[in-house]
C-alpha cells in the first residue's frame, strides 16, 4: 500500500491548489485525476475578477481583461463602462495546466485517468486512504487526508455520507466560437425566456475574435435542455450575437454548477471538502474559481498544520470556520437576490434593468461579485433611493 500525507481528488483549480500549498509546505501528496489530461473537459464559462488573480499569481497572459458590462433583457439593454479593467476571461485548459505545473513543481505527485472508487475508513470511522484504478492498475493509498475536490459530483464525500446529492443546481451548455467581430472588453448578460427560462445566457469574449457563448438554466426550476436553448439563441442570432459577424463554434463545453450555498459541514477526520464540492460558489454569476483556488490552498496548509494532531475533525475545523467566515453571509445574500431574479418574468426583468441602470461600474462590481457588506448595501441605498432600490438592497439586509 503506497503511503502519502496527503490525497486529493480532483485536479481542478481546487485540487490543484490544495496540492500546490500542502506540497511546498513540505507534506507528500498525491493527487488522482479521472480525466486523461488537466483540463481536458472544459466545465466553466472561466468569468473571474483580476484582482484575484493577481493575488494568487495567474500570469497576465492568461486571462482577457474586461472593463465593460452589458446586460440585455427582451426589451431593454444596459451598458455598465468602467475606467479600469477588473472583470477577466480566462484561457481555462492553460490556466489549469498552469496550477497544474504549480502543484508539481512543489512535488506533489499528480496521477491522470485515475478513478477514485472508494475511500477506505478505518474503525474508528476516520478517512485515512482512498482505493484508486489507474492506468498501472488498482491501488490502495493509504494517508492521513483526504481532500475531495471532486467538484459537483462530490463523489467521496457522500460515499463517507458527510454530503448528499445537490437538489438545486445549475447546469450549463457553451460554445467557444471564432468570431468576427467581438468587443474585446465588454461581457454580456442575457436574461429573460427567450434567453434562459430559469437562468441567463453569456457572451464572453477570449480575445477579439474569439468568444464563449453559453446558456445556464436553474434545477429544479427548468427541466429545459441548455443546449437545445443555446443552439436556437445561435440560429436566431439574437442580440448580441447581431453584432459579432460570423460565428463559428469551435469547442462546446458542457457543466454543472452547485446552487443550494455552502455545504452545512466541510470537515470531518481526515476529511476535507473544497471548491464545488463545498458548494464555495457565487450564485448569482455562478462563477467559483476565485473560490476553488483560495480555499484549495487553505485546506492545503491547514492540513499540512494538522499533521501533528492525527488529523481529527477539531484540527481542522480551522478551514470551515475561516472559509464560512469569508463567503457564507454574502453567498446566503446572493442567494435572495438569485431567487427573486429566477422568477422575474420579461417584463419585470425590464424594469430590474433599470435599477442597475443608475449604478457605478464599482457599484455593480461589488453587487454581481456578492460583496454585500453592510457599508456597500447602506451606500447604495442613499446613492439609489428609488424605492424599487429601496426594496431590492433591503431585501438583502434583512435576515
Amino acid at each position: 500500500m503506497l503511503r502519502y500525507d496527503i490525497a486529493i481528488v480532483g485536479a481542478g483549480p481546487a485540487g490543484l491548489s490544495a496540492a500546490y500549498s500542502a506540497s511546498k509546505l513540505g507534506a507528500k501528496v498525491i493527487l488522482f485525476e479521472k480525466e486523461p489530461a488537466i483540463a481536458h473537459s472544459i466545465r466553466t464559462s472561466g468569468v473571474s475578477w483580476i484582482n484575484e488573480m493577481q493575488k494568487f499569481g495567474i500570469p497576465a497572459d492568461l486571462y482577457n481583461p474586461i472593463r465593460n458590462f452589458s446586460l440585455i433583457s427582451p426589451s431593454n439593454e444596459v451598458t455598465i463602462r468602467g475606467n479600469s479593467f477588473t472583470s477577466c476571461v480566462l484561457d481555462i485548459r492553460r490556466t489549469y495546466q498552469y496550477l497544474a505545473a504549480l502543484a508539481s513543481d512543489a512535488g506533489a505527485e499528480i496521477m491522470i485517468k485515475s478513478n477514485v472508487e472508494d475511500p477506505i475508513i478505518n474503525s474508528a470511522n476516520k478517512v485515512c486512504g482512498l482505493k484508486v484504478r489507474t492506468l498501472r492498475g488498482s491501488i490502495e493509498v493509504k494517508s492521513d487526508l483526504v481532500i475531495d475536490a471532486s467538484g459537483f459530483s462530490s463523489c467521496i464525500a457522500r460515499k463517507v455520507g458527510l454530503a448528499k446529492p445537490w437538489k438545486r443546481y445549475g447546469v450549463g451548455a457553451e460554445y467557444e466560437c471564432r468570431c468576427e467581430k467581438a468587443d474585446q472588453e465588454t461581457w454580456f448578460l442575457m436574461v429573460g425566456n427567450r434567453y434562459s427560462e430559469a437562468g441567463y445566457a453569456w457572451a464572453f469574449p477570449l480575445s477579439e475574435s474569439r468568444i464563449r457563448i453559453g446558456v445556464g438554466i436553474g434545477r429544479p426550476e427548468s427541466e429545459v435542455d441548455p443546449l437545445e436553448k443555446l443552439n436556437s439563441i445561435m440560429e436566431k442570432k439574437l442580440r448580441p450575437l447581431n453584432t459579432f459577424g460570423k460565428i463559428q463554434p469551435l469547442e462546446l463545453h458542457y457543466g454543472f454548477i452547485p446552487n443550494e450555498g455552502l455545504r452545512q459541514m466541510t470537515v470531518s477526520d481526515g476529511f476535507i471538502m473544497v471548491g464545488d464540492s463545498a458548494g464555495q460558489s457565487n450564485p448569482l454569476v455562478l462563477e467559483g474559481i476565485r473560490y476553488a483556488i483560495e480555499f484549495g490552498r487553505l485546506a492545503g496548509e491547514i492540513g499540512v498544520k494538522s499533521l501533528c494532531t492525527d488529523f481529527n475533525k477539531g484540527s481542522l475545523y480551522e478551514y470551515e470556520k475561516v472559509s464560512k467566515d469569508k463567503i457564507l453571509s454574502k453567498i446566503n445574500s446572493a442567494m435572495k437576490i438569485q431567487k427573486r431574479w429566477i422568477g422575474l418574468s420579461d417584463e419585470r426583468w425590464d424594469r430590474e434593468i433599470e435599477i442597475i441602470r443608475h449604478m457605478s461600474a464599482d457599484e455593480f462590481l461589488d453587487f454581481i461579485r456578492a460583496e454585500f457588506t453592510i457599508s456597500n448595501m447602506v451606500k447604495l441605498a442613499v446613492n439609489h433611493p428609488k424605492i424599487a432600490a429601496r426594496q431590492l438592497f433591503g431585501m438583502i439586509l434583512n435576515p
